[in-house]
C-alpha cells in the first residue's frame, strides 16, 4: 500500500506558497498519496497557472461551510467518541496565548479540527503534515489528539511540522511554538539555522525527531541564461525584486539604492514585482522622489511569468530584514542571475561570497555599492550566476529533499 499523508496549509494554493505545491508534486512523483487541505480558500484573483488551478480544484477547504455542517460534525464526534472530543477540548483550553482572545481562537480551531477529523476519516488518512507553526499547526495538533482517542485500535495518528521562520521565531509564545515542537512527531527544518533556533526555543523537544528538508525550485523551469544576458546590448543595470511587499522584505531599500545610484550617475532600472500592504507607499515614494522613469511597481506575478522576469534582469536584489531561505532566490540563481541579499537566518547556507553578494540588513549604501560593482563588471555577474546555479542544484534538488521528507515524516 502506498504511503499516504494529508497536507494542511493555512492557504493552499497561494502565490507565496509555491514551494508547498512543488513539495507535494515531488512526493507524488515518489508514489506517495498526498491529499491537500486548506484552512482558508485560495485567492480567486491570483494569477495561477493551469497546474495550480487543478490543485485548487482538488483541495478541501475547512472554512466557509454552512454552520450546520460544523454542528453535525461536532455532534457525530461527541456521540461516537466523547473521549476524543474531551481530549481536544482540554488541549484547546491549554494551548495558545493565555488571553480571552487566545481561548476563543483555540475553540474555533477545535471546531475546524473536528471537521478535519471527519474529512480524514472519510479519506482514510491518519498522518498530517503542516507548513509553518500557525493556525494550521494548531488545527493539526488538535485533530491528531482526537484521532488517536477516536480510533484506539487502529494505526497511531501522526502530525509533522515544517519549520521555516522567521515569524514563529520572533514570537514563539504567541505561536505556542515550544509546545508544538515538543508535540510534533517529526519536525522538518528548511535550514541548519531553523534547526538550531527551533531546538533552542524548545529544549523539551526530542532532537532525534528533527531533520533538515530544504525547499526546492525546479531546474527545468529556470534554465541557465547567463551567457544570454552577457551577450545582449549594454544598457542600464536591470535590477529585479520579487516578493511580498511587506516590511520584512524591505522593498523600500531597493528604492533607496536606486536613488543613490542615480545620484552617483550609475544607469539603473528596477522592477519591484509583488503585492502587499506596502504597495501604495512604494508607489507614492516613486512619484514623490521622481523615480518613475527608473522603477516599475509591477504588482503580483504568477509562476508562469517569473522566468521572463528573471531573464530580463541583470541582478536580483532581495534586501530582507527577516527570512527563512527565500525560494525566489533559488529560482533567480537557477537562471544564473547574480543575487544581492542579506546575511540573515538561513540565507548564507545558500548564498556564499563566491555565488552572490551578502550585505547587512538595513544598509542601503551597501546595497547600492554591490549593485554598482556588478553594473561595472559583466564578467563578475556571469561568474556569480554560474556558481549560484551550482549551489542550488547541489542542495535544493526536489527529488532528493522529497526523499528526506518521506523518510522523516512517514517513518513509524
Amino acid at each position: 500500500m502506498a504511503d499516504r499523508i494529508a497536507y494542511l496549509v493555512s492557504q493552499y494554493p497561494a502565490l507565496s506558497h509555491t514551494f508547498v505545491e512543488r513539495e507535494v508534486a515531488a512526493l507524488r512523483d515518489l508514489g506517495v498519496h498526498v491529499r491537500t487541505y486548506s484552512v482558508r480558500p485560495p485567492d480567486p484573483s491570483a494569477p495561477f497557472p493551469a497546474a495550480t488551478r487543478a490543485e485548487v480544484a482538488g483541495t478541501e477547504v475547512l472554512q466557509g461551510r454552512p454552520a450546520t455542517r460544523y454542528l453535525a460534525d461536532l455532534a457525530t464526534v461527541a456521540v461516537r467518541s466523547p473521549r476524543a472530543l474531551a481530549a481536544g477540548l482540554r488541549l484547546a483550553l491549554r494551548s495558545g496565548p493565555r488571553t480571552p482572545r487566545g481561548r476563543v481562537w483555540q475553540l474555533l480551531y477545535l471546531v475546524e479540527a473536528v471537521h478535519l477529523l471527519r474529512l480524514l476519516e472519510r479519506d482514510g488518512l491518519t498522518r498530517v503534515h503542516v507548513h509553518h507553526a500557525n493556525n494550521a499547526a494548531d488545527i493539526a495538533r488538535l485533530t491528531i489528539v482526537m484521532g488517536d482517542r477516536a480510533h484506539p485500535r487502529g494505526p497511531r495518528w501522526h502530525w509533522s511540522l515544517a519549520m521555516h521562520g522567521p515569524t514563529e521565531f520572533l514570537d514563539p509564545a504567541g505561536h505556542d511554538l515550544p509546545a508544538k515542537l515538543a508535540a510534533a512527531d517529526a519536525v522538518a527544518c528548511i535550514s541548519e539555522y531553523a534547526t538550531r533556533t527551533a531546538l533552542d526555543l524548545a529544549p523539551a523537544a526530542d532532537p532525534g525527531r528533527f531533520g533538515i528538508v530544504r525547499m526546492s525550485a525546479p531546474a527545468t523551469a529556470y534554465a541557465p541564461a547567463g551567457e544570454q544576458r552577457r551577450a545582449r546590448a549594454a544598457g542600464p543595470l536591470a535590477v529585479l525584486f520579487v516578493g511580498r511587499l511587506v516590511p520584512e522584505k524591505a522593498p523600500g531599500l531597493v528604492l533607496d539604492a536606486v536613488r543613490l545610484l542615480r545620484e552617483r550617475g550609475v544607469p539603473v532600472r528596477a522592477v519591484i514585482a509583488g503585492d502587499g500592504p506596502l504597495r501604495p507607499a512604494l508607489e507614492a515614494r516613486v512619484a514623490a522622489e521622481g523615480l518613475g522613469d527608473l522603477v516599475e511597481i509591477a504588482g503580483p506575478v504568477g509562476q508562469h511569468d517569473l522566468p521572463a522576469r528573471y531573464l530580463a534582469a541583470d541582478v536580483f536584489c532581495l534586501p530582507s530584514f527577516a527570512e527563512g531561505i527565500p525560494v525566489v532566490l533559488m529560482e533567480a540563481m537557477l537562471t544564473e542571475l547574480p543575487v544581492v541579499t542579506t546575511a540573515i537566518a538561513g540565507i548564507p547556507e545558500l548564498v556564499h561570497p563566491d555565488s552572490g553578494v551578502l550585505v547587512q540588513p538595513g544598509d542601503a549604501v551597501a546595497v547600492a555599492d554591490a549593485l554598482q560593482e556588478l553594473a561595472a563588471d559583466p564578467d563578475l555577474r556571469l561568474a556569480l550566476g554560474r556558481r549560484g546555479r551550482t549551489a542550488v542544484l547541489e542542495q535544493h534538488a526536489a527529488a532528493d529533499n522529497a526523499q528526506r521528507l518521506r523518510r522523516l515524516v512517514l517513518a513509524d
